[in-house]
C-alpha cells in the first residue's frame, strides 16, 4: 500500500530500508511548534485571499491548536510511517476536522514548509543563545569588577609575560562574547526572510499574499526567489559558523580553567558544584565541567563541517540531502547552549588565590618590560638599546638566582651606570599593572571603568558599546 499522503503515483509500499532512510520524524518532530505556527499563518492567508473558506480556515486553526496542545502534554502519537512532522500534523488534522484538512496544503509544498519551519527554529535558537551569552557577560563583568586589583600573570606562549589583573583577563572574554552576539544578530537579520509560498520550487498560480504570511510569522519580508527560498541553507551554516566561533571562545576559557585549577598551578579553585571525583583516587578534584565544555566544541564545529559537506555539491533546487541539515545543527545548538550555561556557572564559582597569583605574576622576570620602559622614559634611551640593557640585567638576575627587583643597584649600574634607585619603584607587579593606563590596558582603574560600563550596557540590552 502506497503512502496515503503522497502516494497517488505509486502502487507499491516502500521497502523497509527505504522507509528507514527516508523517515525524519525522529528529528523534525522538534519543529512542531514552528510547523503549526506556519500552518496557521498559511491557512489564515488562504482564507483572506478567498482561496479557502473562512469556515475551513477556522476549523484548521482550531484543529492545529488541539494538535499543539496534544504534543505539549505528550499525548500525540508520532508515526514513522508518515515520515515527517508535516505529514504527522496533517494526518492528525484530518482525523480531527475531516476533509477540510486537505485544503491546508494548497499553494505550498513540504519544501517551502520545512525551510520556513527551520528558519523559525533557528531564529528561536539565536534568541536563546543571545540571552545566555548576555548572562555569561554579566557574570564575567561582575567578577571583573570584584577583581579589578587582583594581580595575576599574563601569558604569551603559555610563559609568564607581564603582570595583568584577573579582572582584566575576565573582561577579555566579555569582549569575545560581544562579538559572538554580534555575529548571531547579523545572521538573524539575514535569515529573517520567509520562504513560505515558494511552494516546491517555482512559486504557485494561486493568488497568495506572501507578505501577509511573512508578517504573521515575524519575518521582515518574503524571499525574492522561489528556487533560492526552498534550497537555501546559508542561514543554518552562518549560525553554525557563529556557534563554532563562540564555542572556541568558551573552549579557550575552559582550557585556562583546567590549567589554573591544577595543583601544579593553583591560581584558582572550583567548588564541588563544578568538579567531580575519581572512582579510585580519593584525593582527586577533576574540572570535568570545563573539560566537557572543551570537548563539546568539537560537536559544534563538526556540525558546521558536516552541513558544508552536505551542501557543497547540490544543484538547485531542493534535494533530499537537505534532510540531513537538522540533526547535527540541533545537537550543536543544544551543546553550545549547555556549554554557555556551564561556563557562566563556573565564572561565578571560581575562587582565585590572590597571594599565589601575585607571586606567580612576579615569576619569570615579568616586570622586565617595565624596566625597559623606565630606561626609555627616564634616560631617553632608544627602546632597542633599553631592551638590550634590560636583557643583560635579567641575565644577571637569573645567574644570581634572584628576582629582578632584588638585583643590587650597583650590579645594575655595572651594566648601565645611569640607573638609579628610582627604578625599583617600577619593578613591583602592583606598580606594573597600575602603570598600564592606556585605553584597553590592565590598570585597575581601567578595569573598574570597563566592568561598570559593561554592566550598564548589559542592563540596557546593548550588545556592544
Amino acid at each position: 500500500m502506497s503512502n496515503k499522503m503522497w502516494g497517488g503515483r505509486f502502487e507499491q509500499s516502500p521497502d523497509a530500508i527505504m522507509e528507514d532512510i527516508n523517515v525524519s520524524i525522529d528529528v523534525d518532530r522538534h519543529l512542531y511548534a514552528q510547523d503549526i505556527a506556519a500552518s496557521k499563518a498559511h491557512a489564515a492567508m488562504l482564507a483572506a485571499q478567498g482561496i479557502i473558506t473562512a469556515n475551513d480556515a477556522k476549523n484548521i486553526a482550531k484543529g492545529l491548536d488541539t494538535i499543539l496542545s496534544e504534543i505539549g502534554r505528550g499525548s500525540f502519537e508520532f508515526k514513522r510511517a508518515l515520515e515527517d512532522i508535516h505529514m504527522n500534523v496533517e494526518s492528525r488534522l484530518a482525523e480531527l476536522i475531516g476533509p477540510a484538512a486537505g485544503r491546508l496544503h494548497t499553494a505550498r509544498s513540504r519544501n517551502d514548509q520545512v525551510a520556513t519551519d527551520f528558519r523559525l527554529y533557528v531564529r528561536d535558537v539565536i534568541d536563546g543563545v543571545d540571552a545566555a551569552l548576555a548572562a555569561f557577560q554579566h557574570a564575567l563583568a561582575t567578577r571583573a569588577l570584584e577583581h579589578a586589583d587582583t594581580v595575576m600573570p599574563g601569558f604569551t606562549h603559555l610563559q609568564t609575560a607581564q603582570p595583568v589583573t584577573f579582572g582584566h583577563h575576565l573582561l577579555a572574554y566579555v569582549e569575545m562574547a560581544a562579538r559572538d552576539r554580534g555575529r548571531f544578530q547579523d545572521a538573524r537579520k539575514r535569515l529573517n526572510e520567509s520562504p513560505l509560498g515558494a511552494a516546491a520550487l517555482a512559486g504557485t498560480s494561486f493568488p497568495i499574499d506572501r507578505a501577509a504570511t511573512a508578517r504573521a510569522l515575524g519575518f521582515d519580508r518574503p524571499m525574492a526567489n522561489s528556487l533560492d527560498a526552498v534550497s537555501d541553507r546559508d542561514f543554518v551554516l552562518e549560525v553554525l559558523a557563529a556557534a563554532s566561533i563562540a564555542a572556541v571562545h568558551l573552549s579557550r576559557f575552559a582550557e585556562e580553567i583546567v590549567i589554573w585549577t591544577s595543583p601544579l598551578v593553583g591560581l584558582v579553585r572550583l567548588s564541588d558544584k563544578f568538579t567531580t571525583g575519581s572512582s579510585i583516587m580519593p584525593q582527586k578534584r577533576n574540572p570535568d565541567a570545563a573539560e566537557l565544555v572543551r570537548a563539546k566544541t568539537g560537536r559544534v564545529i563538526g556540525a558546521l563541517n558536516g552541513l558544508l559537506i552536505v551542501m557543497k555539491g547540490l544543484p538547485l533546487a531542493y534535494q533530499k540531502d537537505m534532510q540531513e541539515d537538522k540533526q547535527g545543527a540541533m545537537e550543536a545548538f543544544a551543546a553550545l547552549s549547555l556549554a554557555i550555561r556551564a561556563m557562566t556557572g563556573m565564572v561565578g564559582d571560581l575562587a582565585p588565590d590572590p597571594e599565589r597569583m601575585k607571586r606567580a605574576a612576579g615569576d619569570g622576570y615579568a616586570t622586565a618590560t617595565d624596566l625597559a620602559d623606565w630606561l626609555v622614559r627616564t634616560l631617553k634611551m632608544p627602546f632597542r638599546e633599553a631592551h638590550h640593557v634590560t636583557g643583560r640585567i635579567v641575565a644577571r638576575a637569573a645567574a644570581d638566582g634572584v628576582a629582578l627587583h632584588e638585583v643590587p643597584i650597583a650590579a645594575m649600574q655595572e651594566i648601565e651606570p645611569r640607573i638609579t634607585a628610582e627604578v625599583l619603584k617600577v619593578l613591583s607587579v602592583e606598580s606594573s599593572v597600575r602603570s598600564r593606563t592606556s585605553y584597553g590596558g590592565t590598570a585597575p582603574k581601567n578595569v573598574r571603568t570597563q566592568a561598570k560600563n559593561w554592566l550598564k550596557r548589559l542592563e540596557k540590552g546593548h550588545i556592544s558599546g
